[in-house]
Protein backbone atom coordinates (compact mmCIF):
# COMPACT_ATOMS: atom_id res chain seq x y z
CA UNK A 1 0.00 0.00 0.00
CA UNK A 2 2.84 2.36 0.79
CA UNK A 3 4.43 1.63 -2.59
CA UNK A 4 1.09 2.28 -4.37
CA UNK A 5 0.65 5.58 -2.59
CA UNK A 6 4.16 6.55 -3.63
CA UNK A 7 3.31 5.79 -7.27
CA UNK A 8 0.00 7.78 -7.18
CA UNK A 9 1.60 11.14 -6.93
CA UNK A 10 -0.35 14.25 -8.06
CA UNK A 11 1.68 14.38 -11.25
CA UNK A 12 0.86 10.80 -12.22
CA UNK A 13 -2.79 11.27 -11.32
CA UNK A 14 -3.05 14.40 -13.48
CA UNK A 15 -1.46 12.61 -16.44
CA UNK A 16 -3.89 9.69 -16.06
CA UNK A 17 -6.91 11.96 -15.92
CA UNK A 18 -5.70 13.87 -18.99
CA UNK A 19 -5.24 10.62 -20.91
CA UNK A 20 -8.72 9.43 -19.97
CA UNK A 21 -10.29 12.74 -21.08
CA UNK A 22 -8.33 12.64 -24.34
CA UNK A 23 -9.41 9.08 -25.15
CA UNK A 24 -13.04 9.92 -24.28
CA UNK A 25 -13.10 12.97 -26.57
CA UNK A 26 -11.40 10.99 -29.35
CA UNK A 27 -14.00 8.22 -29.03
CA UNK A 28 -16.84 10.72 -29.11
CA UNK A 29 -15.45 12.42 -32.24
CA UNK A 30 -14.93 9.06 -33.92
CA UNK A 31 -18.49 8.01 -33.15
CA UNK A 32 -19.92 11.23 -34.58
CA UNK A 33 -17.85 11.51 -37.75
CA UNK A 34 -17.18 7.85 -38.51
CA UNK A 35 -19.96 7.54 -41.12
CA UNK A 36 -18.75 10.60 -42.99
CA UNK A 37 -15.09 9.55 -42.78
CA UNK A 38 -15.77 6.03 -43.92
CA UNK A 39 -17.95 7.13 -46.86
CA UNK A 40 -20.96 5.09 -45.73
CA UNK A 41 -23.13 8.19 -45.42
CA UNK A 42 -22.47 9.20 -49.02
CA UNK A 43 -23.11 5.68 -50.20
CA UNK A 44 -26.41 5.56 -48.30
CA UNK A 45 -27.53 8.80 -49.90
CA UNK A 46 -26.59 7.52 -53.34
CA UNK A 47 -28.46 4.27 -52.75
CA UNK A 48 -31.54 6.22 -51.67
CA UNK A 49 -31.32 8.47 -54.75
CA UNK A 50 -30.95 5.45 -57.03
CA UNK A 51 -33.86 3.65 -55.38
CA UNK A 52 -36.03 6.78 -55.73
CA UNK A 53 -35.45 6.97 -59.48
CA UNK A 54 -38.27 5.75 -61.71
CA UNK A 55 -37.57 2.19 -62.73
CA UNK A 56 -39.58 1.93 -65.94
CA UNK A 57 -38.77 3.69 -69.20
CA UNK A 58 -42.18 5.37 -69.21
CA UNK A 59 -41.62 6.85 -65.77
CA UNK A 60 -38.14 8.09 -66.69
CA UNK A 61 -39.49 9.71 -69.86
CA UNK A 62 -42.29 11.37 -67.88
CA UNK A 63 -39.80 12.78 -65.36
CA UNK A 64 -37.60 14.09 -68.17
CA UNK A 65 -40.59 15.71 -69.87
CA UNK A 66 -41.63 17.36 -66.59
CA UNK A 67 -38.11 18.65 -66.04
CA UNK A 68 -37.94 20.06 -69.57
CA UNK A 69 -41.36 21.67 -69.13
CA UNK A 70 -40.34 23.24 -65.80
CA UNK A 71 -37.15 24.59 -67.36
CA UNK A 72 -39.09 25.96 -70.32
CA UNK A 73 -41.58 27.69 -68.02
CA UNK A 74 -38.75 29.13 -65.91
CA UNK A 75 -37.01 30.48 -69.03
CA UNK A 76 -40.27 31.99 -70.30
CA UNK A 77 -40.98 33.56 -66.92
CA UNK A 78 -37.50 35.11 -66.82
CA UNK A 79 -37.89 36.47 -70.35
CA UNK A 80 -41.38 37.75 -69.57
CA UNK A 81 -40.19 39.43 -66.36
CA UNK A 82 -37.43 41.20 -68.28
CA UNK A 83 -39.91 42.46 -70.84
CA UNK A 84 -42.37 43.52 -68.16
CA UNK A 85 -39.63 45.39 -66.30
CA UNK A 86 -38.82 47.31 -69.48
CA UNK A 87 -42.54 48.01 -70.01
CA UNK A 88 -42.93 49.18 -66.42
CA UNK A 89 -40.09 51.66 -66.82
CA UNK A 90 -41.74 52.91 -69.99
CA UNK A 91 -45.14 53.20 -68.26
CA UNK A 92 -43.64 55.19 -65.39
CA UNK A 93 -42.61 57.79 -67.96
CA UNK A 94 -45.85 57.55 -69.93
CA UNK A 95 -46.63 60.47 -72.16
CA UNK A 96 -49.67 62.64 -71.71
CA UNK A 97 -51.32 61.08 -74.76
CA UNK A 98 -50.83 57.58 -73.31
CA UNK A 99 -52.32 58.68 -70.00
CA UNK A 100 -55.35 60.10 -71.81
CA UNK A 101 -55.81 56.78 -73.63
CA UNK A 102 -55.55 54.90 -70.33
CA UNK A 103 -58.18 57.28 -68.91
CA UNK A 104 -60.55 56.31 -71.72
CA UNK A 105 -60.48 59.78 -73.31
CA UNK A 106 -60.49 59.82 -77.10
CA UNK A 107 -58.82 63.23 -77.16
CA UNK A 108 -56.09 64.47 -79.40
CA UNK A 109 -53.49 66.92 -78.16
CA UNK A 110 -55.38 69.87 -79.66
CA UNK A 111 -58.44 68.93 -77.62
CA UNK A 112 -56.34 68.87 -74.45
CA UNK A 113 -54.80 72.25 -75.31
CA UNK A 114 -58.27 73.76 -75.84
CA UNK A 115 -59.45 72.25 -72.55
CA UNK A 116 -56.42 73.73 -70.76
CA UNK A 117 -56.88 77.20 -72.28
CA UNK A 118 -60.58 77.28 -71.38
CA UNK A 119 -59.95 76.40 -67.75
CA UNK A 120 -56.99 78.78 -67.55
CA UNK A 121 -59.36 81.60 -68.53
CA UNK A 122 -62.02 80.41 -66.07
CA UNK A 123 -59.55 80.21 -63.18
CA UNK A 124 -58.01 83.58 -64.10
CA UNK A 125 -61.40 85.29 -64.05
CA UNK A 126 -62.21 83.66 -60.70
CA UNK A 127 -58.88 84.81 -59.26
CA UNK A 128 -59.37 88.36 -60.54
CA UNK A 129 -62.88 88.56 -59.07
CA UNK A 130 -61.86 87.14 -55.70
CA UNK A 131 -58.59 89.00 -55.17
CA UNK A 132 -58.20 91.79 -57.71
CA UNK A 133 -54.43 91.13 -57.71
CA UNK A 134 -52.63 90.40 -60.98
CA UNK A 135 -50.12 88.13 -59.23
CA UNK A 136 -52.86 85.97 -57.68
CA UNK A 137 -54.74 86.01 -61.00
CA UNK A 138 -51.62 84.70 -62.75
CA UNK A 139 -51.34 81.95 -60.13
CA UNK A 140 -54.97 80.95 -60.66
CA UNK A 141 -54.44 80.91 -64.43
CA UNK A 142 -51.39 78.68 -64.05
CA UNK A 143 -53.33 76.22 -61.88
CA UNK A 144 -56.25 76.22 -64.31
CA UNK A 145 -54.07 75.80 -67.41
CA UNK A 146 -51.51 73.26 -66.19
CA UNK A 147 -52.69 71.73 -62.92
CA UNK A 148 -56.43 71.15 -63.28
CA UNK A 149 -56.40 69.44 -66.74
CA UNK A 150 -53.71 66.96 -65.64
CA UNK A 151 -55.54 66.34 -62.37
CA UNK A 152 -58.72 65.65 -64.37
CA UNK A 153 -56.93 63.15 -66.63
CA UNK A 154 -55.37 61.43 -63.61
CA UNK A 155 -58.73 61.27 -61.82
CA UNK A 156 -60.46 59.76 -64.87
CA UNK A 157 -57.59 57.29 -65.27
CA UNK A 158 -57.79 56.15 -61.65
CA UNK A 159 -61.59 55.84 -61.82
CA UNK A 160 -61.34 53.73 -64.97
CA UNK A 161 -58.72 51.44 -63.39
CA UNK A 162 -60.96 50.90 -60.34
CA UNK A 163 -63.89 50.01 -62.60
CA UNK A 164 -61.62 47.57 -64.48
CA UNK A 165 -60.56 45.88 -61.23
CA UNK A 166 -64.18 45.48 -60.12
CA UNK A 167 -65.25 43.71 -63.32
CA UNK A 168 -62.06 41.83 -64.27
CA UNK A 169 -62.55 38.77 -61.96
CA UNK A 170 -66.01 38.23 -63.49
CA UNK A 171 -64.46 38.34 -66.96
CA UNK A 172 -61.90 35.70 -65.97
CA UNK A 173 -64.70 33.51 -64.59
CA UNK A 174 -66.52 33.79 -67.93
CA UNK A 175 -63.38 32.59 -69.72
CA UNK A 176 -62.99 29.69 -67.26
CA UNK A 177 -66.57 28.52 -67.80
CA UNK A 178 -66.19 28.86 -71.58
CA UNK A 179 -62.95 26.85 -71.65
CA UNK A 180 -64.49 24.13 -69.48
CA UNK A 181 -67.44 24.01 -71.88
CA UNK A 182 -65.06 23.40 -74.79
CA UNK A 183 -64.94 26.85 -76.39
CA UNK A 184 -61.66 28.13 -77.85
CA UNK A 185 -59.91 30.88 -75.92
CA UNK A 186 -60.47 33.36 -78.74
CA UNK A 187 -64.22 32.81 -78.64
CA UNK A 188 -64.20 33.20 -74.85
CA UNK A 189 -62.47 36.57 -75.21
CA UNK A 190 -65.10 37.67 -77.74
CA UNK A 191 -67.80 36.54 -75.31
CA UNK A 192 -66.27 38.72 -72.59
CA UNK A 193 -66.17 41.64 -75.02
CA UNK A 194 -69.94 41.24 -75.54
CA UNK A 195 -71.10 40.40 -72.03
CA UNK A 196 -68.78 42.24 -69.62
CA UNK A 197 -69.18 45.81 -68.43
CA UNK A 198 -66.95 48.70 -69.37
CA UNK A 199 -64.02 49.18 -69.43
CA UNK A 200 -63.29 45.43 -69.48
CA UNK A 201 -65.50 44.94 -72.55
CA UNK A 202 -63.65 47.56 -74.61
CA UNK A 203 -60.21 46.24 -73.59
CA UNK A 204 -61.10 42.65 -74.55
CA UNK A 205 -62.65 43.98 -77.75
CA UNK A 206 -59.27 45.51 -78.59
CA UNK A 207 -57.65 42.11 -77.98
CA UNK A 208 -60.02 40.51 -80.50
CA UNK A 209 -59.48 43.30 -83.02
CA UNK A 210 -55.71 42.97 -82.67
CA UNK A 211 -55.96 39.22 -83.23
CA UNK A 212 -58.03 39.75 -86.39
CA UNK A 213 -55.16 41.83 -87.78
CA UNK A 214 -52.92 38.74 -87.75
CA UNK A 215 -51.29 39.07 -84.34
CA UNK A 216 -51.08 35.92 -82.26
CA UNK A 217 -53.37 35.61 -79.25
CA UNK A 218 -50.45 35.60 -76.78
CA UNK A 219 -49.03 38.79 -78.30
CA UNK A 220 -52.46 40.46 -78.35
CA UNK A 221 -53.02 39.64 -74.68
CA UNK A 222 -49.51 40.81 -73.77
CA UNK A 223 -50.48 44.31 -74.95
CA UNK A 224 -53.22 44.54 -72.32
CA UNK A 225 -50.84 45.71 -69.51
CA UNK A 226 -49.68 48.54 -71.80
CA UNK A 227 -53.21 49.93 -71.96
CA UNK A 228 -54.13 49.00 -68.38
CA UNK A 229 -50.91 49.09 -66.30
CA UNK A 230 -52.22 47.07 -63.37
CA UNK A 231 -50.80 43.99 -61.64
CA UNK A 232 -54.03 42.06 -62.31
CA UNK A 233 -53.79 42.62 -66.08
CA UNK A 234 -50.14 41.61 -65.89
CA UNK A 235 -51.05 38.34 -64.13
CA UNK A 236 -53.61 37.52 -66.82
CA UNK A 237 -51.09 38.22 -69.57
CA UNK A 238 -48.48 35.97 -67.92
CA UNK A 239 -50.92 33.06 -67.54
CA UNK A 240 -52.11 33.24 -71.16
CA UNK A 241 -48.58 33.66 -72.55
CA UNK A 242 -47.17 30.69 -70.63
CA UNK A 243 -50.16 28.49 -71.49
CA UNK A 244 -49.87 29.32 -75.19
CA UNK A 245 -46.15 28.47 -75.24
CA UNK A 246 -45.84 25.65 -72.71
CA UNK A 247 -49.33 24.15 -72.69
CA UNK A 248 -51.15 22.94 -69.60
CA UNK A 249 -54.61 23.21 -68.11
CA UNK A 250 -55.84 26.69 -69.00
CA UNK A 251 -59.11 26.39 -67.10
CA UNK A 252 -57.34 25.42 -63.87
CA UNK A 253 -54.73 28.17 -64.24
CA UNK A 254 -57.38 30.84 -64.89
CA UNK A 255 -59.52 29.53 -62.03
CA UNK A 256 -56.55 29.98 -59.69
CA UNK A 257 -55.98 33.44 -61.16
CA UNK A 258 -59.62 34.33 -60.49
CA UNK A 259 -59.17 33.33 -56.84
CA UNK A 260 -56.04 35.48 -56.61
CA UNK A 261 -57.83 38.46 -58.17
CA UNK A 262 -60.77 38.18 -55.79
CA UNK A 263 -58.41 37.78 -52.83
CA UNK A 264 -56.55 40.94 -53.86
CA UNK A 265 -59.87 42.76 -54.23
CA UNK A 266 -60.92 41.64 -50.74
CA UNK A 267 -57.57 42.72 -49.34
CA UNK A 268 -57.94 46.12 -50.98
CA UNK A 269 -61.38 46.54 -49.37
CA UNK A 270 -59.99 45.49 -45.98
CA UNK A 271 -57.11 47.97 -46.30
CA UNK A 272 -59.57 50.71 -47.25
CA UNK A 273 -61.71 49.92 -44.20
CA UNK A 274 -58.73 49.81 -41.84
CA UNK A 275 -57.26 53.04 -43.19
CA UNK A 276 -60.55 54.97 -43.15
CA UNK A 277 -59.99 56.02 -39.53
CA UNK A 278 -56.53 57.34 -40.36
CA UNK A 279 -57.93 59.20 -43.36
CA UNK A 280 -60.66 60.78 -41.25
CA UNK A 281 -58.08 61.83 -38.65
CA UNK A 282 -55.88 63.30 -41.37
CA UNK A 283 -58.83 65.26 -42.79
CA UNK A 284 -59.74 66.63 -39.36
CA UNK A 285 -56.16 67.63 -38.61
CA UNK A 286 -55.76 69.29 -42.01
CA UNK A 287 -59.02 71.24 -41.64
CA UNK A 288 -58.35 72.45 -38.07
CA UNK A 289 -56.26 75.55 -39.01
CA UNK A 290 -58.89 76.75 -41.46
CA UNK A 291 -61.68 76.14 -38.96
CA UNK A 292 -59.85 77.98 -36.19
CA UNK A 293 -59.04 80.88 -38.54
CA UNK A 294 -62.73 81.12 -39.56
CA UNK A 295 -63.90 81.10 -35.95
CA UNK A 296 -61.34 83.76 -35.01
CA UNK A 297 -62.43 85.90 -37.97
CA UNK A 298 -66.04 85.79 -36.73
CA UNK A 299 -65.19 86.33 -33.06
CA UNK A 300 -62.37 88.88 -33.35
CA UNK A 301 -61.87 90.07 -36.93
CA UNK A 302 -59.45 92.86 -35.94
CA UNK A 303 -57.14 90.28 -34.37
CA UNK A 304 -56.99 87.88 -37.36
CA UNK A 305 -57.08 90.51 -40.13
CA UNK A 306 -53.45 91.43 -39.40
CA UNK A 307 -52.37 88.25 -41.14
CA UNK A 308 -53.90 89.48 -44.42
CA UNK A 309 -53.01 93.19 -44.40
CA UNK A 310 -49.44 93.30 -43.06
CA UNK A 311 -46.16 92.05 -44.63
CA UNK A 312 -45.36 90.05 -41.50
CA UNK A 313 -48.79 88.42 -41.69
CA UNK A 314 -48.21 87.51 -45.34
CA UNK A 315 -44.87 85.94 -44.40
CA UNK A 316 -46.52 83.94 -41.62
CA UNK A 317 -49.30 82.77 -43.94
CA UNK A 318 -46.73 81.64 -46.51
CA UNK A 319 -44.81 79.71 -43.86
CA UNK A 320 -48.01 78.14 -42.56
CA UNK A 321 -49.00 77.13 -46.10
CA UNK A 322 -45.63 75.43 -46.65
CA UNK A 323 -45.81 73.54 -43.35
CA UNK A 324 -49.42 72.58 -43.98
CA UNK A 325 -48.50 71.21 -47.40
CA UNK A 326 -45.63 69.20 -45.93
CA UNK A 327 -47.89 67.83 -43.20
CA UNK A 328 -50.61 66.84 -45.67
CA UNK A 329 -48.06 65.07 -47.90
CA UNK A 330 -46.60 63.19 -44.93
CA UNK A 331 -50.05 62.10 -43.75
CA UNK A 332 -50.98 61.06 -47.28
CA UNK A 333 -47.84 58.93 -47.53
CA UNK A 334 -48.58 57.33 -44.16
CA UNK A 335 -52.06 56.21 -45.20
CA UNK A 336 -51.22 55.33 -48.80
CA UNK A 337 -50.87 51.53 -48.74
CA UNK A 338 -49.44 49.63 -51.68
CA UNK A 339 -49.78 45.84 -52.01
Amino acid sequence: MAGLEELLTPTVTGIAVALLVMFSVAGLIYGLFQPALSGSKRSDKRLQAVSARPQSEKQRRQVQDNNRRKKSIQDQLKDFEDRQRAKQEKQNNASLKARMEQAGLSWEMKHFVIFSVVFAIIFAVAGLVLSGSLLITAGFAFVGGFGFPRWYVGSRRKKRFNAFLDEFPNAVDIIVRGVKAGLPLGDCIKLVAREAREPVASEFRKIGETQVMGVSLAEAVSRLPDRVPLAEANFFSIVITIQQKAGGGLAEALANLSKVLRARKAMKGKITALSSEAKASAGIIASMPFAVAGIMFMVSPNYIILLFVTPTGHLLLAGCAVWMLMGVLVMRQMINFDF
